[in-house]
């Protein structure tokens, strides 16, 4: 994503892959590409309590307040699993709360060079809520992301099971629904993900806005640079969310019937 370059050889994808390292025997390259690991996890561990955890609370909020409006316009199927978008799609949006760490991950990731040997507790002295910069690209990346991931999930759930209570399904059901979830998320969410990314990797005195960036895209690497990196996502982000999703969707139900 942080290519602006066209990758037209097996030599060129490695250039960009392994960066400074790409001359390196491949043992010691592929040690290479686990930079920014600790603030990754932390913040994938955060975004996923947070994200699985406040969406049922979301849509229950709906379903209390809005589940009329939501039938009565899309039909009672279709509402039902609109409501269940529109809520991971709210949640989506409040994600934005962690946004710093995704920041620091991936200037980590791409341009450890901002860091200037600076640790954690440090960069969050100096460079305080300059973390927060693209978050209006972040919530529009993510409303539309979570958005499909749950809607995709919650269309799956109804019109390939046919399930009145989206909680009683299986763990194979829930592995099956949240493909379709997680897939239609990547995709949609790529372009601004990618504009996001962009926005994030660049040095801390040397900003940069998701208006210019978007603009030099389309000028000097065309539309299908709104899609770099929506592969390997597909390949690697894709099962761990699937995963991920499926097991939150089967446990989250199983701990309710445990607590009442």
């Amino acid at each position: 994503m942080s290519n602006s370059t066209k990758v037209t050889s097996v030599g060129q994808l490695n250039s960009v892959i392994f960066r400074n390292h790409a001359t390196e025997p491949l043992g010691k390259r592929l040690f290479t590409l686990f930079p920014g690991l600790g603030y990754a996890a932390v913040y994938k561990i955060l975004q996923r309590v947070y994200k699985y955890g406040g969406q049922p609370f979301a849509n229950e909020f709906l379903n209390r307040n809005f589940k009329d409006s939501f039938e009565n316009t899309f039909g009672a199927k279709n509402g039902k699993a609109l409501m269940s978008a529109t809520a991971g799609s709210l949640i989506g949006i409040g994600e934005v709360v962690l946004l710093p760490l995704d920041v620091l991950k991936i200037k980590r990731q791409t341009n450890p060079e901002s860091f200037k040997g600076r640790g954690f507790l440090k960069i969050i002295a100096d460079e305080g809520f300059s973390l927060y910069r693209g978050i209006g690209w972040t919530m529009a990346r993510n409303a539309p992301g979570s958005f499909a991931l749950f809607g995709g999930n919650a269309f799956a759930k109804e019109y390939i099971f046919g399930l009145a209570d989206y909680n009683t399904a299986t763990w194979s059901q829930n592995f099956v629904t949240s493909i379709f979830g997680a897939s239609a998320s990547l995709i949609v969410s790529a372009p601004l993900d990618v504009i996001k990314t962009r926005i994030q990797n660049r040095n801390f005195d040397n900003p940069q806005s998701g208006v210019t960036i978007l603009k030099n895209m389309l000028k000097t690497e065309g539309f299908s640079a709104f899609f770099k990196g929506l592969t390997p996502k597909l390949l690697t982000t894709g099962p761990k969310l699937v995963f991920s999703f499926a097991l939150a969707q089967s446990l989250i139900p199983a701990f309710d019937k445990i607590l009442k």
